[in-house]
């Protein structure tokens, strides 16, 4: 990648051309020489300010998908501490892929290492913009009425959505099924990150169903062991306000997969 010109750079061409210009035309000329440079110092010292307001904007434009991944990938320990591993990668995650692509094609690229920290503060800011909702009166207490909560959003989402019946379900606690597809899901109304066992039992779903995809959905985040699970089995883990975001036909499981 081109090194950035330095001001020094941007200034040596301008005074060159202002000194030998005077000589012809007098002081005029290096008078007007001299508004030049004094514009590029002006708009050199503006750049960080520019740069700032680059990164709020392409962060601001992702800002209610940054608030939902937050709520997603963060969860309370049973000691009452906020837990943000997964929010800190996904917040990482997202300046490295989204922001800083756009900030070197804008020529920000010096810039970006030294104002890393800065960039992350901004994106986190935009996360924290946008009002959680209120789930206080809508999510329900128990988890037979959460498992047809989650039925209903999946058909809000475009999927023909049934919950199955307490006894005999085999893990499912919904099936959908959209454009061919069929989906298998259990649903987590926990105080606590769920673990891998619910994982466990969705890939068995899957498999006892003939299901093309499985999905573990909760309230309350998913434990480390539940994450490595789920990647090694192709398990889809899932906040429950997630599933309006299901409105679009989901990819047919990884090729190469073992089949569970």
């Amino acid at each position: 990648m081109r090194r950035p010109s330095s001001l020094a750079d941007r200034l040596f061409w301008p005074i060159v051309a202002g000194g030998a210009a005077s000589l012809w035309f007098g002081p005029k000329a290096l008078g007007i020489a001299g508004l030049v440079a004094l514009a590029l110092v002006v708009h050199r010292l503006g750049r960080g300010g520019r740069f700032r307001r680059r990164v709020r904007a392409l962060a601001r434009r992702h800002r209610e998908t940054l608030a939902l991944r937050r709520r997603q990938e963060s969860y309370v320990d049973p000691y009452g501490n906020e837990i943000l591993d997964g929010w800190l990668r996904e917040r990482r995650y997202f300046a490295e892929r989204t922001v800083l692509p756009r900030l070197e094609a804008e020529g920000y690229g010096d810039l970006i290492e030294p104002r890393w920290d800065e960039i992350l503060d901004i994106v986190e800011a935009a996360s924290l913009s946008v009002a959680p909702p209120d789930e206080a009166e809508d999510l329900p207490e128990d988890g037979i009425a959460y498992e047809r909560y989650c039925a209903a959003l999946l058909e809000q989402a475009g999927w023909e959505a049934r919950t199955t019946k307490a006894a005999g379900d085999q893990g499912a606690d919904v099936v959908a099924e959209r454009d061919g597809m069929r989906l298998v899901v259990q649903c987590k109304r926990y105080a606590k990150p769920v673990g891998n066992g619910a994982v466990q039992e969705v890939v068995a779903a899957r498999s006892y169903w003939g299901a093309d995809r499985a999905a573990v959905v909760s309230n309350a985040g998913f434990t480390p062991a539940a994450r490595k699970l789920a990647a090694a089995t192709d398990v889809l883990l899932l906040h429950h306000d997630a599933l309006a975001a299901l409105d679009r036909p989901l990819p047919k499981r990884s090729p190469g997969r073992r089949q569970s």
